[in-house]
């Protein structure tokens, strides 16, 4: 018999388990105040930041073991908590693709070596601090320019 999908099993648990809180932040009068990953900065909620960085003429862009590094220490830095990490390189090009996921959402990447690009997607929530991955990934792969986005996700 096969195996039931875990991640599906668990979104039926609590989508039947009428206690389980799916909402973080608005919590009904009465109930005693949980630990959520929202975010009050500067008088402004919100789920978390999306960083968006493009790297341009970058760097050691093609080896999975050094991209793992990099990612790694980004995670470090930002003081988030990794929970797994994957890569991929593919051929011919040697462009490398992957997640770092963490408890406080994720890191991904997605590399042109031929073009000397990479596109990363850093999004944390909680007291995690993004910003602090941008100047170890560009020590990591040298970027002779960058451009950076930052999206404030579930603004309320």
């Amino acid at each position: 018999m096969a195996q039931p999908n875990r991640k599906v099993a668990a979104i039926r648990v609590a989508a039947t388990n009428p206690t389980k809180r799916t909402d973080p932040v608005l919590n009904p009068q009465g109930e005693a105040e949980q630990k959520d990953y929202w975010i009050t900065r500067h008088g402004l909620t919100y789920a978390g930041s999306h960083l968006i960085l493009d790297l341009w003429e970058a760097e050691n862009l093609e080896d999975p073991e050094y991209m793992e590094r990099a990612i790694v220490d980004a995670v470090q830095a930002a003081g988030a908590t990794l929970l797994h990490i994957h890569l991929h390189k593919f051929s011919p090009n040697g462009g490398v693709s992957g997640v770092a996921v963490l408890a406080e959402s994720h890191i991904s990447v997605h590399t042109w070596p031929e073009r000397g690009f990479a596109a990363f997607d850093i999004f944390m929530c909680g007291d995690a601090e993004p910003n602090r991955a941008i100047p170890v990934l560009e020590k990591a792969f040298k970027p002779k320019r960058m451009v950076i986005g930052d999206h404030k996700r579930g603004v309320l």
